[in-house]
């Protein structure tokens, strides 16, 4: 006979969506799927945080419409990250920008 396991998600966990969900633990974020952790960031880590989400979103686990809810960041945002994920990967949130100086006359 077969038993069905529900997901156990770990006390003050902040649902995404029914299979996605988040908490904060010290000084770090936990994302959790299906109760298990998944990614975890320090909370300041914005550029972090980006690549995360739009990984979940390219992975089709959370939508855009949840990540904009859940985070209270504008549609804009989600999808220029999006876009940088799906061009440059993790190296278009990580690598350090080059700055084009503009001669002086």
């Amino acid at each position: 006979m077969y038993q069905t396991f529900f997901p156990v998600f770990p006390e003050d966990t902040k649902m995404i969506n029914s299979d996605i969900g988040l908490k904060k633990i010290g000084e770090k974020i936990l994302y959790f799927n299906g109760g298990m952790p998944m990614y975890q960031h320090h909370k300041d880590d914005y550029q972090s945080f980006r690549y995360i989400t739009s990984q979940m979103i390219d992975l089709k686990t959370v939508r855009h419409v949840e990540i904009v809810s859940t985070f209270q960041v504008s549609k804009e945002s989600v999808n220029r990250w999006l876009r940088i994920y799906r061009q440059e990967g993790a190296s278009g949130f990580f690598q350090k920008k080059k700055v084009v100086k503009q001669g002086s006359v």
